[in-house]
């Protein structure tokens, strides 16, 4: 037995080692041996300086990091700012855009450093061939994708490689986080928007009395009495709410006076008085204030986008885009005299996707009675 018979075969420590996310010593990220020239070696290329690419590099890299941030602290922000009043709303919206308006920046201004600073500089005069799918194209495709992999040092910056990976990482997941909203307790008709189905006229004042309906701008009470011009309308706010803006979003009246003989099938009489009709100013379709009025035809439109309601039949939408009518307050006197609500809206007031929430809710309410 000689004495290379005894040897122990030992690993070449020559072989480098792989990294995450690089193909495999000897092979190229199209699975083939790398034929491609260099760019050291092919014509028409100026090389970056390696001392400022390495400079561009780290820019690169601290670009990534900060998409990286903002990406987190969007997901973050979407689950600790809520909404459901008009100031929070706007908090949640102005976060979320900034967080993501900044991820998203940061990921285009790293790419735009890592071409223009990092990769060498061609210049290129184009030849044509004809559009063939044979096997000399192909490998010349599968050259020059191996050629640009290796110029743009994804390979052999570890930092750009690994920062973008960290970077791209959330970015994937916020769309996935948006679809939380896609969830049945969040739709209307749920719990968690309950408090959307009401508004304050169906609370009491101070006094632990109704709430008196008050002229908007002004405060001030109105005497069934003295709102006695048939045609006359008015725009009208809830007692002890005249300044809260996330109230008034929904509680906003519009008042009108008619005679007894034009009031249609579709109003409800015991929620009137003396020929006084009160409807919510939200419009049915997306919300916009509803309060022009044509005393001749007792439509009342909407501006945004003309959805036009008959005052005189309960507010049906007899024209645009609205789905359903405007909702009746009922309302009385009180002992002096004065307007008061009688409770609140029987139905949502708002957009019509109310609707499918009253549907939701109906079948819910059906199916625990079953």
């Amino acid at each position: 037995m000689t004495d290379n018979e005894h040897e122990i075969e030992q690993p070449d420590e020559r072989v480098p080692k792989r990294v995450i996310g690089t193909p495999a010593p000897g092979t190229s990220m199209l699975g083939t041996v790398e034929k491609a020239e260099t760019a050291e070696e092919a014509p028409g290329v100026t090389l970056q300086d390696e001392a400022k690419a390495r400079k561009a590099e780290k820019v690169v890299a601290l670009c990534f990091t900060i998409t990286f941030l903002a990406s987190v602290a969007f997901i973050i922000s979407y689950v600790v700012f809520p909404v459901g009043s008009p100031e929070a709303t706007g908090t949640s919206n102005l976060v979320l855009g900034s967080t993501l308006t900044l991820a998203i920046l940061g990921l285009a201004v790293g790419i735009v450093v890592w071409v223009r600073q990092i990769m060498p500089k061609y210049s290129l005069i184009q030849e044509r061939h004809e559009m063939a799918s044979d096997e000399p194209d192909r490998e010349v495709v599968a050259d020059t994708f191996v050629q640009g992999a290796n110029e743009s040092g994804f390979v052999k910056r570890k930092l750009l490689r690994r920062t973008l990976l960290l970077a791209a990482a959330p970015l994937g997941l916020v769309p996935l986080v948006l679809l939380r909203d896609l969830d049945n307790n969040k739709m209307p008709g749920s719990k968690f928007n309950e408090v959307l189905r009401h508004t304050v006229w169906g609370e009491k004042n101070k006094e632990g009395k109704p709430l008196k309906l008050l002229v908007e701008g002004t405060g001030q009470p109105i005497r069934a009495a003295d709102f006695n011009s048939p045609g006359g309308i008015l725009s009208v706010v809830p007692e002890g709410y005249e300044h809260d803006l996330n109230a008034l979003a929904k509680a906003t009246l519009i008042l009108i006076k008619f005679r007894p003989e034009e009031l249609k099938s579709g109003v409800r009489q015991n929620w009137t008085h003396d020929g006084i009709v009160a409807y919510s100013k939200i419009c049915t379709h997306v919300g916009c204030p509803a309060a022009l009025y044509e005393q001749n035809t007792h439509h009342i439109l909407c501006p945004c986008h003309q959805s036009t309601f008959d005052a005189a039949d309960g507010a049906k939408v007899i024209f645009g885009p609205a789905a359903r009518p405007l909702p009746q307050l009922p309302i009385t006197v009180d002992e002096q005299g004065y307007l008061i609500a009688q409770g609140d809206f029987e139905v949502p007031v708002g957009p019509s996707y109310w609707e499918r929430g009253d549907a939701e809710k109906a079948a819910r309410e059906q199916g625990g009675q079953a």
